[in-house]
């Protein structure tokens, strides 16, 4: 059953306004509804897990700042995607390819330079395929401009619509929507003419990649960070993400297909300290 919007706008209000007066327990709650969507945008633009736990401690600890500026114009989760995008777009660069400004031609030229002649056959063959897809993904996403990157991964990835991603971003929807279809072609157009997964005539393929990425210290053949990725409770496993993107087998699917992660733990008990640090007045009440 779909839920009512108008039932769901009056829930948030009433969470946010029990927020707003101090009360903990909807703070917690506000929280642990907006932590896991959040670490997944800063997931997508920062490439990686580390980066992408410290943006999110940071952008949630701006959103339990702000709660008493919403003021219902969007849903709370679209208000929170608008922080945590702003503060996304002006991070410092720290993934390999944003700080090297790679772009996408020569991406692909690395990518062809490090193919093994046959798949790869050692331990855990399958897991480390899968971790080389995600990564390499995330790495295509790194090499757009990071206009370009948002206004992706709010429509393909989070399947946003263009009159919500356009007030995130605070532009126009048909300014929105060029930069969408800019970000859309050149992907499609470097997937189309590489990616193994969307066309099957295109020469790399993930198992011919695990050697290389391996030896070039791009994946930890002992600890995967993202294919053995904690997942949020009831969410999508890599397993069956990837075989959503088998069955759709098209340019978006691949960026689509990611598990569901979950914010890892420990990084939650550091955003609850910082909380209960006195920073928030709303607390002290």
């Amino acid at each position: 059953m779909t839920a009512d919007p108008a039932d769901e706008h009056r829930r948030a209000t009433e969470l946010v306004d029990r927020a707003v007066a101090g009360d903990r327990g909807a703070i917690t709650e506000v929280v642990r509804t907006l932590q896991d969507p959040l670490y997944r945008l800063a997931l997508r633009m920062t490439g990686r897990p580390v980066d992408a736990e410290d943006a999110v401690q940071e952008i949630l600890l701006r959103v339990v700042g702000n709660l008493a500026s919403w003021r219902g114009e969007a849903k709370l989760s679209t208000w929170a995607y608008r922080i945590g995008v702003n503060y996304l777009l002006n991070l410092r660069r720290r993934s390999p390819q944003e700080a090297a400004r790679l772009d996408l031609d020569v991406f692909g030229d690395s990518l062809l330079a490090g193919l093994a002649d046959d798949d790869y056959r050692g331990p855990e063959a399958t897991v480390l395929t899968r971790e080389v897809r995600l990564g390499c993904s995330q790495a295509m996403l790194q090499c757009l401009s990071r206009d370009e990157r948002i206004a992706f991964v709010l429509a393909d990835v989070f399947e946003l619509s263009s009159a919500e991603a356009a007030w995130i971003l605070d532009i126009t929807a048909a300014a929105y929507r060029k930069r969408l279809e800019r970000a859309r072609t050149r992907l499609g157009n470097f997937l189309n003419a590489t990616c193994g997964v969307v066309n099957p005539a295109g020469p790399c393929r993930c198992a011919r990649r695990v050697p290389a990425a391996i030896a070039g210290g791009r994946i930890d053949a002992n600890r995967p960070a993202l294919a053995a990725h904690p997942v949020a409770a009831g969410g999508r496993t890599a397993e069956r993400a990837e075989q959503q993107m088998i069955g759709l087998h098209d340019a978006a699917s691949v960026f689509r297909a990611h598990p569901d992660y979950a914010l890892p733990p420990a990084r939650l008990d550091a955003i609850a300290r910082l909380l209960n640090s006195g920073r928030f007045p709303m607390l002290d009440r």
